[in-house]
């Protein structure tokens, strides 16, 4: 056989290797000097000073002891004791419950429950350890072939024993308990979506009886309130009508009994009442001026609002405007009276009657009664004709022209005047429901007639003639001048000042 090793040894040329020659440095290496210091890369630090203190410290002076901040309580006077207002009872035993077996039939007697081994759970048969333990842990506290569950350890209730105590609240399984509450209509059910008892709430507010007009009413449509129907205005001014007849004729047969009762003669003869003027004006005055509360309460009843509705849209009479306009008529009438007594003059009529004096005596009663009693009945006036009528008419139409209008004659026609009298009167009427409306109020009708009349009646007063002013008949011509110089500039005047102090004409 051709064995390689041999090949290998005797080789063809049979040469001995050559030696292996020592290998040459690249560079000598040069004799290295000894090696030389090196200065620290960090500097030594310089030597810490010592601190010198700002301020020399001051000896402390030892506190010194304090009061102290609670005062001894005094000591408190031993409290008796309180006797209990009511001696407790000792709580009666409970009642044996009801018997869940019945008496007739022979129950059996009910076994303790002992101990039970513990039985082989499932799926251990055959296991190391012995029966019911698996292999490398411990004893289950379950028997064999149950399971923690709604029923408890022990499997189904069929499985335990009965319990003399078992059932609901109430059973007869178990005894009453004198706390427990029984069965009653105020059971509520069971479920958890039961609402429960309804939470309290307020009771609604009554309503109002007066209402209040919308905002931005005009005065004539101040009865358009919410209470308003188509048969209130009717219904009022039928009240307001009966009212101011029957009103004055209690007043004047009410006036007869008095004057019978003092010794005033009483005449009731044509167009006098009872023999002394004063008296006679005050019970003419006073059965006028007892309208003005029936228009209010006419106002609250039938259209079931406001009363102060009917003296302005502000809700009530405005005392500053009503001065104000006050004022201006004044100057309103001086102007008129001299207008008329120029007329007179340059038509050639006699001035002479038109003034006069009887002196205090007959002058005085008189001046009472006109201070007294003309701003009441001029004020009823002008609440019926000015006030209710036209607010009547806007309930139904919104232009205010046919209440001013026919307000206006139904004033002019409680008047006995006739001739140029109708035109005055007539006149006066219509502008005071203008103003009416155009001011909000009836703050300038009530100033203008209250001034018109206390002037009318205080000439005929102090000439001792005011049986005369009680008659009303023709007014001669020369009169419409001082009237239309009259209403003429106080309607100007006033719709001027209006304008200039915003006076409210709608409400809010």
């Amino acid at each position: 056989m051709h064995d390689p090793s041999q090949e290998y040894q005797q080789g063809p040329s049979q040469r001995p290797p050559e030696p292996l020659k020592p290998v040459e440095p690249l560079h000598p290496a040069e004799p290295m000097g000894p090696a030389q210091p090196q200065e620290p890369a960090v500097e030594p630090p310089e030597p810490v000073r010592p601190v010198e203190p700002l301020h020399p410290a001051e000896p402390v002076e030892p506190a010194q002891p304090r009061e102290p901040a609670v005062e001894p309580v005094e000591p408190v006077e031993p409290i008796e004791p309180v006797e209990p207002p009511h001696p407790v009872e000792p709580v009666a035993p409970m009642r044996p419950g009801k018997p869940a077996v019945d008496s007739t039939e022979s129950a059996e007697p009910v076994v303790p429950a002992t101990a039970a081994e513990p039985a082989e759970p499932a799926g251990t048969e055959g296991l190391a350890g012995g029966e019911g333990v698996p292999q490398g842990g411990a004893p289950t506290p379950y028997p064999q072939g149950a399971t923690p569950g709604p029923a408890g350890p022990g499997g189904s209730p069929a499985d335990r024993p009965p319990s003399p105590y078992e059932g609901g609240p109430g059973s007869a399984d178990r005894p009453p308990s004198p706390y427990e509450r029984g069965p009653g209509p105020v059971d509520r059910p069971s479920s958890p979506y039961y609402p429960g008892p309804a939470a309290w709430r307020a009771p609604p507010r009554p309503q109002p009886w007066a209402a209040p007009a919308p905002a931005g009413t005009r005065y004539d449509h101040l009865a358009r309130g919410p209470w308003n129907r188509w048969w209130r205005p009717l219904v009022g001014t039928a009240a307001i009508a009966i009212a101011f007849v029957g009103a004055g004729l209690i007043v004047i047969f009410g006036g007869a009994l008095v004057a019978e009762l003092v010794g005033i003669p009483v005449v009731m003869s044509g167009d006098r009442l009872f023999g002394q003027p004063a008296y006679e004006l005050a019970v003419l005055l006073l059965s006028i001026a007892v309208v003005l509360p029936v228009v209010f309460a006419v106002a609250w009843l039938t259209q079931r609002r406001s009363p102060g509705t009917l003296s302005s849209v502000a809700g009530r009479l405005r005392w500053g405007w009503l001065l104000i306009c006050t004022g201006v008529a004044l100057v309103a009438l001086v102007l008129g009276q001299v207008a008329m007594i120029v007329t007179y003059a340059v038509t050639g009529e006699d001035t002479g009657s038109l003034f006069g004096w009887v002196g205090w005596d007959r002058f005085l009663p008189g001046l009472l009664v006109i201070v007294l009693l003309v701003p009441f009945q001029a004020a009823a006036e002008e609440y019926v004709f000015r006030g209710w009528l036209i607010q009547a008419f806007g309930s139904y139409l919104r232009t205010p022209w046919p209440g001013i209008l026919l307000g206006a004659a139904l004033f002019t026609s409680l008047h006995a005047y006739t001739d140029y009298g109708v035109v005055d009167v007539f006149s006066f009427g219509a502008l005071m429901g203008w103003l009416a409306v155009r001011t909000g109020g009836l703050e300038a009708p009530i100033a203008l007639h209250v001034v018109n009349n206390v002037l009318s009646f205080l000439p005929a007063a102090a000439a001792g003639e005011l049986e005369g002013a009680l008659r009303q008949g023709a007014v001669p011509w020369q009169a419409l001048s001082g009237t239309v110089v009259q209403l003429g500039f106080f309607a100007i005047v006033i719709v001027i000042i209006a304008q200039k102090r915003a006076i409210q004409t709608v409400s809010q």
